[in-house]
């Protein structure tokens, strides 16, 4: 299959990284390279992208698109999270700007195989990296009802969290969980028929299971101030984030960033000695316009939090 995904809040987010032609530039989320092509266009000779994707098919969908721009692209198959790792071995030890997109593309929900839609009828996988072992089928069958409760709550904000986590462990136990319809059956079982109404009844859990398999809220709560850290004087950090979780966690790394002190409010004067290290280049976070809204149904739910480096 093509890799298709159409990036979302692409102008908004070129339009943010404030691009300079001699710059260094780094696309955490690679994909389709969708925002990489429209930074590529951008940069001069001198300029240099580097991109970073953990999912082979994004790798060599995005090597395809970029070919043009090849004499100022890196590609690298690795996880944002070791973004100062990547940078260090090709010897940068600072970039102009960094983009993430966060969540699942396009391409890998409508990849019937790759387990990550409720709309197929599959084995359960969901792994951006196939590299990794864990796979969705491991939770759903190994991970305890408490466990399951938890990220059903947590990450998928579902109403109805332990009564499915109850029903998938009764379930197990007859026999091994191993496809998407037979968890879709489980939890439609388990949400009352009145509640099924808005919306396909498996949506919030399947994106609980995503978020655990591939750990994506630790890997972005463990990257933020990393990535302010490789910023320039004057160089931004976009992220776009497709739900609350997401969103809080950039938001609240931005304030940390921001105002770093840590003394009781009490005090005259800052004795912690933390200065801040930039500021939100928005007061609230950029949403899709109306065009876009129409267009591209994914796009409902994407935030763009802006991020400039001061010192």
């Amino acid at each position: 299959m093509e890799f298709k995904h159409k990036s979302v809040l692409l102008e908004e987010t070129i339009d943010g990284l404030d691009i300079k032609p001699d710059g260094i530039y780094v696309d955490g989320t690679l994909g389709g390279g969708g925002h990489s092509y429209e930074i590529c266009k951008r940069l001069s000779k001198e300029g240099r992208l580097i991109g970073i994707d953990q999912d082979e098919d994004a790798i060599l969908a995005a090597s395809e698109r970029l070919a043009d721009f090849s004499d100022r692209v890196t590609i690298v198959r690795s996880n944002y999270c070791n973004m100062g790792q990547v940078l260090s071995e090709l010897g940068i030890e600072a970039v102009d700007g960094i983009v993430l997109d966060l969540g699942v593309s396009s391409y890998q929900l409508d990849t019937k195989d790759r387990g990550f839609s409720y709309k197929y009828d599959t084995e359960l996988d969901m792994r951006m990296d196939r590299r990794q072992a864990l796979t969705a089928k491991d939770i759903i069958n190994g991970y305890s009802e408490k466990d399951l409760f938890r990220i059903f709550r947590d990450y998928g904000e579902e109403q109805f969290a332990q009564n499915i986590a109850k029903h998938i462990v009764k379930k197990r136990q007859e026999k091994e969980i191993a496809t998407t319809f037979e968890l879709n059956e489980i939890i439609k079982a388990a949400i009352p028929a009145k509640f099924r109404t808005n919306g396909h009844p498996s949506k919030r859990v399947f994106q609980a299971i995503r978020i655990e398999c591939n750990k994506e809220l630790d890997v972005l709560r463990d990257s933020m101030d990393m990535m302010i850290s490789l910023l320039k004087p004057k160089g931004r950090l976009c992220i776009i984030t497709f739900h609350s979780l997401e969103d809080r966690i950039v938001k609240s790394a931005f304030r940390k960033n921001e105002n770093p002190c840590t003394c009781p409010p009490e005090f005259p004067v800052c004795v912690c000695g933390r200065v801040s290290l930039g500021k939100s280049v928005f007061r609230k976070p950029v949403l899709p316009g109306e065009k876009e809204l129409e267009e591209n149904s994914r796009s409902k739910s994407a935030k763009l939090r802006v991020f400039e480096r001061s010192v």
